[in-house]
């Protein structure tokens, strides 16, 4: 049986993730069951530290959104405002307002967290 101890090295991260690939079947509430619960611990707050996961760009995650549960840009009059609006946010003409962001968190749930990244917009060639 694996020695548990802090997962410091990539061997012992590889290592861990083998360990959870044998346990992955475990019955619940067995001995093998608890070391696989401990095990995924260790590997995610290894990954935490070595593999952070970025928030995603504003307007990634408003088309992401919008993509998975099938709605169309026309969806996000009634949250972000008029079609005009909401095709100079999502073409990065126009910031997200602190309004819209509220909206955009309570309609769709995303995360406000997400959604207060800052972004770069383009450039108006006026």
């Amino acid at each position: 049986m694996l020695k548990l101890h802090p997962i410091r090295t990539e061997a012992d991260y590889r290592t861990a993730l083998d360990e959870i690939e044998r346990l992955f079947d475990a019955e619940p509430n067995t001995l093998e069951c608890d070391l696989l619960e401990v095990l995924t611990t260790l590997v995610e707050a290894y990954e935490q530290r070595h593999y952070p996961i970025e928030a995603p760009d504003p307007v990634e995650a408003i088309l992401y959104y919008l993509e998975s549960r099938g709605l169309s840009w026309q969806d996000l009059e009634s949250v972000i405002g008029s079609r005009g609006e909401v095709e100079e946010v999502l073409n990065r003409q126009q910031p997200l307002t602190l309004e819209m962001i509220r909206r955009l968190h309570s309609s769709l749930g995303i995360p406000a967290e997400v959604l207060i990244q800052p972004y770069s917009l383009m450039k108006n060639s006026a």
